[in-house]
């Protein structure tokens, strides 16, 4: 009779094991309540103070940590509800996307630099950290973070960005400049600028380029009609008011426009020899996104250590094009099952097309178009439970949760070729699109054969890259 009761016991604890929400890897449970509320907390949150970074305390010299902050964080927003504000993220995101998708297809049809005549440029005129803000309601990329620029460092807020390789500011004389938080950088008032000659590496390696009474000249475009056009110089860059990186090659851009409303420039990230991390030799790097809802801060670091407990992938390299982080995914799970797609459709082919890439400017994930149907179609298969409601923008699938507190839905996992699997909270790929109710599920379709993991996906996880040897490693909960 005991063991007939031992036995029951043990069947009882495996069953309830198997069936408790977010106990196990079919399931996760999604806070409605504490979604809608972050809601409104977008419209209370006070513009940040233009105040110089600070350095985080490190027992090692070589650590550099730079404050990262949401956008909303750095300008606010001028939306008057949540769905307006959801509507024009959105919006920037599909111009974010067509951006880099040009991109690679200039690289699949073997456009080169060498190409590129200067007639076709339309020219006109060691371990780092700091904080990190959310820009997507402003327009200009996603994150940013406050550095001095010259000496003495004039402060000002850049765009992060992986997509870029190419650092550039704002400067006077400013023949076409946008809006920014702070004042346009004067050259003539620091003391560490130097304009690069025509015959310097650094502008060689520049895409587009042209020499002009022997001094180089850059222009970046964005695929989007967004371009900066200038000068391309060597400054000094301070994080923290103290921790200066000398002669880094960046643009002084004369002539600027495009979705970069709020920020002083771009701080590129990419895999490119003109990249930050490239330029101070970087072993590696890594970022946390905080809520783009929210005030908080978190950091980008330089030449830190990942955490032993990181879901470690590799990094592949794509010949055709460095700039860009490549992710050797093999799969996708939809409560703990794997989706019914070739592994070949995350690969990159030998003209340097297809692939799957992470980004921190790009908001939501794209799928080629197969894959995300798959995938959506499993993840409704698990919340048949739920009511559904009309598509919002380039969501096609909603749900109406407004008279509930919280929901149970099914997990969506990346699976990548070492058998390891980065899990996803319930938070990062169900989110809400208003203040009354409706989420949406947070994955595209996407023409293009290029996939991109985006940063709704990435929030609250501690992406690192570790240059060094080709592994990106995902920390859940280490900002």
């Amino acid at each position: 009779m005991a063991i007939s009761i031992f036995f029951f016991v043990l069947l009882f604890t495996t069953v309830l094991a198997r069936t408790t929400p977010d106990n196990n890897s079919r399931t996760k449970i999604l806070d409605i309540s504490s979604s809608i509320q972050k809601t409104f907390n977008a419209f209370s949150v006070e513009s940040l103070k233009q105040e110089e970074s600070t350095i985080s305390p490190s027992s090692s010299s070589s650590l550099l940590s730079l404050q990262l902050h949401s956008r909303i964080a750095v300008r606010g927003t001028t939306h008057r509800d949540y769905n307006s504000l959801t509507l024009a993220r959105l919006e920037r995101d599909s111009t974010r996307v067509k951006s880099l998708q040009t991109k690679v297809d200039l690289v699949v049809q073997g456009i080169a630099k060498s190409d590129l005549k200067p007639e076709e440029t339309e020219f006109e005129a060691e371990k780092i950290e700091g904080p990190i803000i959310s820009g997507t309601s402003q327009g200009s990329g996603e994150y940013f973070s406050r550095i001095g620029i010259g000496h003495p460092p004039s402060q000002v807020y850049m765009v992060l960005d992986t997509g870029s390789d190419v650092n550039w500011i704002q400067c006077a004389p400013c023949a076409d400049c946008y809006q920014q938080a702070d004042p346009i950088f004067e050259p003539t008032s620091s003391s560490s600028f130097t304009p690069l000659s025509c015959e310097a590496q650094q502008c060689k390696s520049l895409d587009v380029s042209e020499c002009r009474n022997d001094t180089c000249l850059y222009e970046v475009s964005y695929g989007d009609g967004s371009y900066t056009v200038g000068d391309f110089v060597t400054e000094s860059i301070t994080f923290g008011g103290e921790n200066a990186v000398e002669n880094v090659a960046i643009g002084c851009g004369h002539n600027n426009e495009g979705l970069f409303v709020g920020a002083a420039g771009l701080l590129g990230l990419g895999g490119g020899t003109l990249s930050f991390p490239s330029q101070i030799n970087a072993t590696s790097f890594s970022y946390c996104l905080v809520d783009r809802d929210s005030d908080s801060t978190s950091t980008l670091e330089f030449n830190g250590v990942a955490s032993p407990s990181a879901v470690t992938a590799r990094l592949i390299s794509n010949p055709k094009l460095d700039t860009f982080y490549y992710l050797d995914l093999t799969g996708i799970s939809v409560a703990g099952n794997a989706i019914s797609v070739s592994p070949l459709v995350f690969k990159v082919n030998d003209n340097g097309d297809g692939g799957v890439i992470i980004d921190s400017g790009t908001a939501v994930t794209r799928l080629v178009t197969d894959v995300y149907n798959t995938l959506r179609d499993e993840f409704v298969k698990g919340t048949r439970h739920l009511p559904s409601t009309n598509g919002v923008a380039l969501f096609d699938t909603c749900y109406d949760l407004k008279s509930m507190k919280s929901v149970e839905v099914p997990t969506v996992s990346f699976r990548f070729s070492n058998g390891k699997e980065l899990t996803l909270p319930a938070k990062n790929y169900l989110i809400p699109v208003d203040s009354v109710g409706t989420f949406c599920f947070a994955f595209a379709p996407t023409s293009s054969s290029l996939s991109i993991i985006g940063n709704v996906q990435q929030q609250g996880t501690r992406v690192s890259f570790d240059l060094a040897n080709s592994l990106i490693g995902f920390s859940p909960n280490k900002c």
